[in-house]
């Protein structure tokens, strides 16, 4: 399979995930998400069933449907299979993020972690889930590598303000497998955190997050190391993630991933 081929399955990956959990509405050439019942919000991207011209008036009607939902202005796509969206949204008032689009082309030996740092999947009546959960809130509230100050104290007062109905929620993606989370905790509970959801043999890792007073130490790629190995042993053929920037994704490089394409999202300017 060629890397075209490889964009190709992750593009409807993309399509189809959300689809378990929202309505797809047809705007034009795009597919707007629309949650249905509790959850996260999804995004809005390019059809994949009909590849057709992007402008950006197609992009306003898009925003203004989300507006109308009160739901986020949020687009996501592949730079390669729609390389017209990016004009398009900035043309219609919105940010536009480039991301490293990587996959696995073989894992390599697990990360070492320091003294008293275990790595582990987590269980659905895991009773610190919802201090896992609280790590990546932190970890991206202060982007980047550079190491912090927050720590534990945050994580603990992010935990306490989670919603009962998100931490179920999570809990029935766990029990059903739908969702696979992963955590590098010390004496202090959990440091690191991330997920996988996977679907057609594809698995997606996505939120992999350190607190900042933790970082530096290989628990991020610990994390993520688990989760790919994971997803191996459960049959999946292709494991992808974007990055943050090319500084991130060379961490992901080696663990044995590999730049493939690009990862594009636009947001409202204040978003």
């Amino acid at each position: 399979m060629n890397d075209y081929e490889v964009i190709e399955r992750i593009d409807a990956f993309c399509d189809a995930v959300p689809r378990q959990r929202a309505r797809a509405e047809m705007i034009g050439p795009l597919v707007l998400f629309v949650p249905v019942g509790p959850g996260w919000p999804y995004y809005a991207r390019a059809r994949v069933d009909e590849r057709l011209p992007i402008g950006a008036a197609d992009m306003r009607s898009v925003r203004a449907r989300q507006r109308e939902l009160l739901i986020p202005e949020s687009f996501e796509w592949i730079g390669q299979t729609a390389p017209e969206m990016a004009a398009a949204a900035l043309e219609a008032g919105l940010r536009v993020h480039a991301h490293p689009l990587l996959v696995l082309d073989a894992l390599t030996a697990v990360p070492e972690v320091p003294p008293r740092v275990s790595v582990r999947l987590v269980a659905p009546s895991d009773p610190e889930l919802d201090l896992v959960w609280a790590v990546p809130g932190v970890a991206f509230a202060h982007p980047g590598t550079e190491i912090g100050e927050a720590g534990v104290t945050e994580r603990d007062k992010l935990a306490a303000g989670h919603d009962g109905g998100t931490i179920e929620m999570l809990r029935d993606r766990l029990r059903s497998g739908r969702s696979v989370l992963a955590t590098a905790s010390g004496p202090n509970g959990p440091l690191a955190a991330g997920s996988y959801q996977l679907a057609t043999g594809i698995a997606e890792i996505t939120g992999v997050g350190v607190l900042p007073a933790s970082r530096r130490r290989g628990l991020g790629a610990a994390v993520t190391h688990a989760l790919a190995f994971d997803a191996l042993q459960r049959g999946a053929r292709t494991i992808f993630l974007s990055a943050t920037d090319p500084t991130v994704a060379r961490i992901y490089a080696r663990l044995g991933f590999r730049e493939i394409g690009t990862a594009m999202i636009a947001e409202p300017p204040d978003g």
